[in-house]
């Protein structure tokens, strides 16, 4: 419903897809009073993350921290640099995210305001995280490594986390669990996963879900299509026991 003020809107791992973002903003076309979200990973892999992080700081969009922004906070701890880190974080697409920035001291703003990003939103009755939560932990005692990491642990759990709340998150792409289509939502006991891999050939579909209206918009960064359907015609419902193991730490 384009043009509908007061949308919870929230964006998927835009992965530097600052095109693809930009082309997604344009078929939602939000208005004063809609509410953007982003669930982190706003960096690595694509080629302009630096655009990306200027573009959801400079609007004051809420955003939650992904793996890939926690891979570059642990490249450089205290301001200094953390070579093991760096390594990982250049390996799993950061060195894109180097090559974004022209100026230095850019990066290094970044850095302070990425560094500040929250782990989780509590919006009511939705609860965004980048990965998930470890089903058997309290909030208060989930850290940076299950909430930004998380995969199988809080994919398989058999009832909702919370009894009021739907869980989104982004972090694992959707068509890696069993039986999904490259583009489509997942949905678990008490959670949805819009990841739907942007960067990825497989897919290239990056989405955002108006949970106002229960409604899609999803853009292809490799084909510049877009396509805008009811969350109940892109959803795919896995169950627990489907779940294929996975190693929890990979950096997707």
């Amino acid at each position: 419903m384009i043009g509908v003020t007061g949308r919870r809107i929230v964006i998927g791992d835009v992965h530097g897809n600052y095109d693809g973002l930009m082309c997604l903003l344009e078929a939602i076309a939000p208005g004063d009073g809609d509410r953007l979200y982003f669930l982190g990973d706003l960096i690595d892999r694509g080629p302009k993350s630096a655009d990306v992080v200027n573009f959801v700081r400079d609007n004051h969009y809420p955003c939650i921290r992904g793996n890939h922004e926690q891979l570059l906070i642990d490249s450089f701890p205290d301001g200094k640099i953390h070579y093991p880190a760096l390594q990982a974080w250049l390996y799993s697409g950061g060195q894109a995210t180097l090559a974004s920035y022209q100026d230095a001291h850019l990066l290094l703003e970044h850095l302070q305001w990425i560094s500040q990003l929250p782990l989780y939103l509590d919006l009511g009755d939705l609860w965004l995280v980048h990965a998930g939560v470890h089903p058997d932990l309290p909030i208060e005692e989930q850290t940076e490594y299950e909430l930004c990491w998380i995969r199988d642990q809080f994919h398989s759990i058999p009832t909702p986390y919370f009894p009021d709340k739907t869980i989104i998150t982004g972090h694992t792409i959707t068509f890696t669990f069993p039986g999904v289509n490259p583009g489509n939502i997942v949905q678990g006991k008490g959670w949805l996963d819009i990841d739907t891999g942007a960067y990825h050939r497989r897919s290239g579909w990056l989405t955002a879900l108006d949970w106002t209206n229960q409604q899609v918009y999803q853009a292809n960064i490799y084909n510049q299509t877009l396509r805008i359907l009811p969350l109940e015609e892109s959803v795919t419902c896995v169950e627990p026991e489907a779940i294929i193991p996975r190693h929890s730490v990979a950096a997707h």
